[in-house]
Parts: C-alpha cells; sequence; structure tokens
C-alpha cells in the first residue's frame, strides 16, 4: 500500500479518506477482514432466502410494497428492478467529487458486514472508482430518508452496466461500454443487494464531510480579512486580548482572536486613531468579529463529531446483526447529518454578512477615518469599489435565503409509509452554494482591505498584511488607481482565497493559524 491507497474495513473510514477518494482520485482496497465480514452476512442472507418465512428486503417488496411475498425465481428481478425504477433523477449533474464521495461511503457501509451483499459486488464499486468511472447522478431526487435513494440507485445502475456515466477523460457514455473498456463484469444482483446498495446517508454525508474541509480553510481566511479590515480602518487590536476571551472561554472564538492578533503583531495602524480621531470603541462589525466567526467555528466542531460518527456507522435497512437476525430499523433517516448541514449554511450566512459591513464600512468617508469615497481615486470621476460591494450585497442576501433549513420541511411518500423525510440532500446542496458564495465574500472583503491598507500612506501594515498584499498583487490582483475592468481583479481575488494561497501567505510570517 502507498499513500494513494485507501483500505476500507469494517469500522468505517476517515474524512481523510473521503477527500483522498473523493477529490484526489486515490485508489480503493478492500481489507481481508472486510472481506470475511462480507462473505459471513452473505451466508446469512443466503440461508434467510431459502426459508419459506417472508424477511424484507430479501423475499419481499420495498416500502409500502413490501406485504408482497417475492418467489425465488423473481428475485434477481426484485432487485434489478428497484434499481432502475429508483434511478429516477432530474436536472443537473451533480459534481464528480461528490458522486466519488458517495460511491465510496456506500462502499464504506457495504464492507462493515451488515449488509449482506456479496464481497465481488463490494470489489466491483472499488474497481469502479479505482478506474475513474463516474456514475451520472442528478440534482434532485432523494428526500434524505430511506437513504439519498435516486443518487445512489444511479450509482448502482451502472454497476449492473447500465445508465450512463463518465469516463476517466471526462466523456460521458453508457456506462456498460466503459465497464467493458476497463474489463469490469457486470454485477448480476441477487437478494437483498439492490436494496443495501441504495439505502444510506451516503450524499449527504459526503458533502458534509467536504464542507467541513473547505469551511476549516474559510475560517481561516475570514480571520485574516477581518484583521486586514481592521487595519484599513485603523481600528484597535485590544479587543483581541487573550484574557478578554478567557473570561467568555467558546474554543472558536478564543482561536479566531488569536488569529487575528497574530496577523496584527507588528502593525503601524492598529490604535492609530486614538491619536488623530479619538472613538471609544470600533463598530461592532470590526470589534466583534471573533465572536461572530467563533461561533461558525464552534458549530463546525458539532458537525464534525456528527461526520465521524455517521463515518463510523454502518447504514442500512435491513441489517446484518452478528448473532444473526437480519432486522428492520430507521438508521437511514438523514436528520442527524441533515441538521448540521442546516447549522453550517446559517453560520456560513452570517459570517458573510458580517464581512460585508466591514467592506461597506471601508468604502463608505462618513465612516472609514480618512479613506476616500469608495476607495475611489478620483472619486467622481472614479467609482473605486462601488458595486464590488453591490456584488458583495448581492451574495449575502442569496446566503440569507440558503440560509432557510432544508431539514424544516418534510414531504411525505411511498404511499404514506415514508411519511417523514430529513431532506438532508437538499441541505448539502444549497451548503455547497453558500460555501462558494462565502468565499466570493470574503474575496471583495480582501480586495476591498488589502486597497484601504495601501492608501494609509506613511503608516506600516503589520509584517503578515504586507506578506498578503505582496502575495495577491504577484497573483494579478492590482492595488489603487483609476477604475479599471473590475471583474477580472474579483475573480483572481476569488482563485486567491479559494486556492487557500491568503492562508499561505500569512502562515509564513505567523506560522500555523489556529
Amino acid at each position: 500500500m502507498d499513500m494513494h491507497t485507501v483500505v476500507v474495513g469494517t469500522s468505517g473510514v476517515t474524512a481523510s479518506d473521503v477527500l483522498a477518494v473523493a477529490r484526489g482520485g486515490a485508489r480503493v482496497e478492500l481489507s481481508a477482514e472486510a472481506v470475511a465480514a462480507l462473505a459471513a452476512a452473505r451466508e446469512i442472507v443466503d440461508a434467510l432466502a431459502a426459508k419459506p418465512d417472508p424477511v424484507y428486503g430479501v423475499s419481499t417488496g420495498f416500502g409500502a410494497l413490501a406485504t408482497r411475498h417475492i418467489s425465488q425465481e423473481l428475485r434477481g428481478r426484485l432487485q434489478r428492478n428497484i434499481v432502475r425504477s429508483h434511478a429516477a433523477g432530474m436536472g443537473p449533474r451533480v459534481e464528480r467529487e461528490v458522486v466519488r464521495a458517495l460511491m465510496f461511503l456506500r462502499l464504506k457501509t457495504v464492507c462493515s458486514g451488515h449488509t449482506g451483499v456479496r464481497p465481488e459486488v463490494a470489489q466491483t464499486m472499488a474497481d469502479l472508482l479505482n478506474a475513474g468511472i463516474t456514475p451520472v447522478v442528478h440534482e434532485y431526487g432523494s428526500l434524505g430518508c430511506s437513504g439519498d435513494l435516486a443518487p445512489l440507485s444511479h450509482c448502482a445502475l451502472a454497476l449492473m452496466g447500465e445508465g450512463e456515466a463518465e469516463g476517466p477523460d471526462g466523456s460521458v457514455r453508457p456506462a456498460g461500454e466503459l465497464l467493458a473498456a476497463h474489463g469490469i463484469a457486470p454485477v448480476e444482483l441477487r437478494e437483498k443487494e439492490g436494496l443495501a446498495l441504495l439505502n444510506g446517508t451516503d450524499g449527504m454525508l459526503g458533502m458534509l464531510v467536504m464542507a467541513l474541509a473547505d469551511l476549516d480553510l474559510l475560517y481561516k481566511s475570514a480571520d485574516v480579512t477581518a484583521a486586514l479590515s481592521l487595519e484599513g480602518l485603523l481600528g484597535t487590536d485590544k479587543v483581541l486580548a487573550p484574557e478578554l476571551h478567557a473570561i467568555r472561554p467558546h474554543p472558536g472564538q478564543g482561536a479566531s482572536a488569536a488569529n487575528m492578533l497574530a496577523v496584527l503583531k507588528g502593525s503601524g495602524l492598529t490604535g492609530h486613531h486614538q491619536d488623530d480621531a479619538p472613538r471609544v470603541q470600533d463598530a461592532y462589525s470590526v470589534r466583534c468579529a471573533p465572536q461572530v466567526a467563533g461561533a461558525g467555528r464552534d458549530t463546525m466542531a458539532h458537525a464534525r463529531l456528527v461526520a465521524e460518527r455517521e463515518l463510523a456507522s454502518a447504514v442500512d435497512n435491513p441489517v446484518v446483526l452478528p448473532d444473526g437476525r437480519v432486522e428492520s430499523n430507521g438508521n437511514f433517516h438523514g436528520a442527524p447529518v441533515a441538521y448540521v448541514l442546516d447549522f453550517l449554511a446559517i453560520a456560513v450566512a452570517d459570517l458573510a454578512s458580517i464581512a460585508e459591513r466591514r467592506t461597506d464600512r471601508l468604502l463608505d468617508k462618513n465612516r472609514s477615518h480618512g479613506l476616500p469615497p469608495f476607495l475611489a481615486d478620483d472619486a467622481g470621476v472614479d467609482s473605486g469599489l462601488m458595486i464590488a460591494q453591490y456584488t458583495q450585497a448581492a451574495l449575502v442576501s442569496e446566503l440569507k435565503r440558503l440560509a432557510v433549513p432544508a431539514s424544516a420541511d418534510s414531504i411525505p411518500s411511498s404511499a404514506m409509509q415514508e411519511d417523514h423525510v430529513s431532506m438532508g440532500w437538499s441541505a448539502a446542496r444549497k451548503l455547497r452554494t453558500a460555501i462558494d458564495n462565502l468565499t466570493r465574500v470574503l474575496a471583495v472583503e480582501l480586495y476591498a482591505a488589502t486597497r484601504a491598507i495601501e492608501l494609509r500612506e506613511g503608516l506600516a501594515p503589520a509584517p503578515a498584511s504586507q506578506a498578503v498584499i505582496d502575495a495577491v498583487r504577484a497573483a494579478g490582483v492590482q492595488g489603487p488607481g483609476p477604475d479599471r475592468f473590475l471583474a477580472p481583479d474579483l475573480a483572481a481575488a476569488d482563485a486567491f482565497v479559494r486556492g487557500g494561497e491568503l492562508v499561505v501567505a500569512v502562515e509564513k510570517v505567523t506560522g500555523p493559524l489556529q
């Protein structure tokens, strides 16, 4: 095994494993322990299948049709049919990394030995991932209960050599052709296997894991842009003192304050206003930056705990228990994951909102403590960053709409058998959009704050701030001057934040941020 291979055992996987497979293209292998557990659970299912007594998912229909006992000669058809009928997604294709996470996490549960799937089916799932074959999965089709049904069904359909998939070259072709081109035999599903491939929270969990990775970077970025704005506004860093945050000991708040203080170390701008234009206190958007960002960080910590528990779980219905029982359950319900996805969307909206308020303050000559209107070169002739803030405001407005919780909704389905659902997939999809928008909002704040600092002639910024200015200018984001076509500058700032270069530039001076 090398660093580019992830081995799947019976006890779950880590967030790092998910990121390696979904984003890094890591290969997947099944452990010997997992293969043995798969075989043992399959023996139990085969024994139950041979008996006359009906067992849900083995010898019955599904959902509201679970009352029908299915004869042995129809069971293969039953399993194929559930996959075909449930592959009913609509709308745009979801991203390749989401589908890879979805497939990998379903494989994680299959390898737990609680699903009754044969080892060869699990191996084929790994083979598809390793071949870079990505089933076409659509935006709509999951209610986040009984699993991410339609998305997982489209993945299972590809295992059967049906439907469409994207090859490693990015072209979409019939799945059967792609499997044949890579020497992969389509699976012939047997009792319970179709159901086991569909019944999990894998899509929403994969998106949660990736969101947490993205937000870890963005919360550090937000601490940096807040510190730069504080400098641009000649604010005071005294409110960041550790003893002030120790008396309200929320961990995230303390970490954000410490990051801001590290960025501002050695600044010649902070507190300067006390000599020229006395202010008792800075505005909330500046003074309370650690409290808001810190609350978001603590929300992330809770979400990470939920994700870790889910990554260690076997989510299926029914499940094969170690004592040989096959029991129905409700573990496929997405509520735990859906809630934290929605919590994160709320925190993201608020972090963007406070960043926008700081940007607006930098642009308003009545509140910026000596900066030119809109940071313009020749105000009136030049409009400066006036419309950059409009764009930022439009993004924040959408973020507020995206913060409306999906998990507060439920639409009954399957003839009222599935009468309460989580909408966790929808929560995950809107969180991905929210994270994209937050990145853009922080990019606009970065653009405004660096320009403001450069306009403070005769005052030296902190070494970390200067490192950011040097790096962002080298990345193609221009500094102060007459009006120009602004969209390319904003796009370059977005790429600078999104790619992590902002945090890298700071950490070269400060060391690792919290």
